[in-house]
């Protein structure tokens, strides 16, 4: 893997691989963090946008341009960055290339289509809010981060979108998608001095500032309470979480691995196998961290009936108590790593999901992310070190609490 800048500015990680599918895209430094108030829900309003026209294409020529060609184009948007992405039989390479530069600075933004678009994510946040089972994510973390920008929904809210025009757009744009706050990605066989060659031809100059990371405050988390919310729903949905660690934590690799243990996907993790092989309260019962530039969290999601809510929190209380008292053995956490580690090599054979997981890393941390080391960072972990982390997180003072009941 290679981490180099280009003469206009824009970061380049590039990856040779021998497939004869390619994946390339831009990452953009840009997302839910950095709206103004006024702006909420545009990053990602912005990233349906990108498809519906440039100055040289209509929104079937967009479309069409890779899917014709067996190709698919892609985006999504989170809290700290916008994804523009596509996958294709590599020998359409500088096809994909003149159409990804093509969107990111040439996106006319349309006033007629910003008008149907506006009633597509209306219609998404009202299915949205239909799943409480993902609603209450969104609900969690903006009562762990109150009143900061970093809480937000990011499909934002209604009225606000209904302020949208394509002017507020292109200000927008203008003002997050910056030289320094984009990086292009590629996974595939094209060599990378033909990949520069077809960069350079297709790439705009464009401004560069300071990064937006540096505009941005640190949250101040919340701690220690509960909040239930009425809902009408067959079973009630809960969430215990607190604050965790940021994208380049030295502890983020024992952290991964606590979460593992916790209520990580593999059936055998503490939480489903106390809460759902042994007492079959809950179908669902799952851990999950989240890590930005500053900041992050860690939580935990189960839904059950509404009559065994709190026994299933005390259940979720206990693991962690336990976890904080007693140390692993040298034999659970050998397996616990030999899990880590196995789930990792899957992942990592899926071009696109290996390319944009190392896209984000490169985009935040700014280096090449083969030089983390990953593996060998998880085999030096001990026992103490999870087992201390444990203790600093799970602190029954700092944890909160969300029931959707």
């Amino acid at each position: 893997m290679e981490f180099f800048k280009l003469p206009c500015g824009i970061r380049v990680l590039y990856h040779w691989c021998k497939s004869p599918v390619a994946c390339c895209g831009f990452a953009i430094n840009a997302g839910t963090r950095d709206e103004h108030p006024e702006e909420l829900g545009m990053a990602h309003f912005v990233e349906h946008m990108l498809f519906k026209g440039t100055k040289r294409r209509r929104p079937s020529q967009v479309i069409g341009q890779l899917e014709n060609v067996g190709g698919q184009l892609d985006a999504y948007t989170e809290k700290e960055e916008t994804f523009v992405y596509s996958s294709f039989p590599t020998r359409y390479t500088f096809r994909a290339i003149d159409l990804l530069s093509d969107i990111i600075f040439h996106s006319t933004f349309p006033q007629e289509e910003l008008e149907k678009e506006r009633l597509v994510i209306l219609d998404e946040i009202e299915s949205y809010e239909d799943s409480p089972s993902e609603l209450i994510y969104d609900d969690f973390e903006e009562l762990l981060y109150p009143n900061h920008p970093i809480g937000r929904a990011i499909l934002g809210e209604a009225k606000v979108l209904e302020t949208f025009d394509s002017d507020s757009l292109k200000r927008f744009v203008e003002r997050n998608y910056t030289a320094d706050n984009l990086l292009f990605f590629y996974a595939g066989k094209c060599s990378q001095e033909r990949l520069v060659e077809y960069c350079n031809k297709c790439f705009d100059p464009v401004e560069s500032q300071l990064h937006n990371a540096n505009l941005r405050t640190k949250p101040l988390a919340a701690k220690g309470f509960t909040k239930q919310i009425e809902r009408e729903t067959s079973q009630a949905h809960c969430m215990v979480g607190c604050e965790a660690l940021p994208l380049n934590h030295d502890d983020r690799f024992s952290l991964a691995l606590l979460n593992n243990i916790l209520g990580g996907p593999m059936m055998s993790s503490r939480l489903n196998l106390a809460i759902r092989e042994k007492r079959a309260l809950a179908y669902t019962v799952e851990s999950s961290t989240t890590a930005y530039s500053d900041t992050g969290l860690w939580s935990v999601y189960f839904g059950c009936d509404h009559d065994d809510v709190n026994t299933c929190m005390r259940l979720v209380d206990k693991e962690l108590q336990k976890i904080c008292e007693k140390p692993l053995s040298n034999m659970l956490l050998a397996r616990a790593k030999r899990q880590l580690l196995g789930q990792l090599l899957i992942a990592s054979q899926s071009m696109e999901n290996n390319i944009l997981s190392m896209a984000k890393i490169a985009l935040h941390e700014n280096i090449n992310p083969e030089t983390i080391k990953t593996e060998e960072r998880i085999r030096e972990i001990t026992s103490e070190n999870v087992q201390q982390l444990a203790c600093r997180l799970f602190n029954p003072d700092s944890m909160v609490k969300l029931l959707y009941i």
